[in-house]
């Protein structure tokens, strides 16, 4: 049984994880001054340029915003199915 609520609930270390992930996204946004949906709205543009060019997996992108020390990165994971040989 507590496996099962378990699996229908997610563990509390996958949950706790998912959470400390999106606190530190904010956090480097914040760092980043971004305005709240700036991320979504480039992540929205990069998949229009991109699709011009390739077939990506929509649902596997992650765009994320990195901080270190002083410096902020984007960083883009990008899954490429298909490469389009013509424009």
């Amino acid at each position: 049984m507590l496996e099962w609520l378990s699996r229908l609930f997610g563990s509390a270390e996958h949950s706790k994880d998912k959470a400390k992930e999106r606190l530190r996204l904010v956090l480097v946004q914040d760092r980043a001054t971004l305005a709240p949906g700036l991320l979504d709205a480039l992540k929205e543009e990069m998949i229009n340029v991109l699709s011009k060019y390739m077939e990506i997996d929509v649902q596997g992108l992650e765009v994320n915003l990195e901080s270190s020390d002083d410096q902020v990165a984007l960083v883009a994971n990008i899954p490429v199915r298909n490469v389009k040989r013509k424009v």
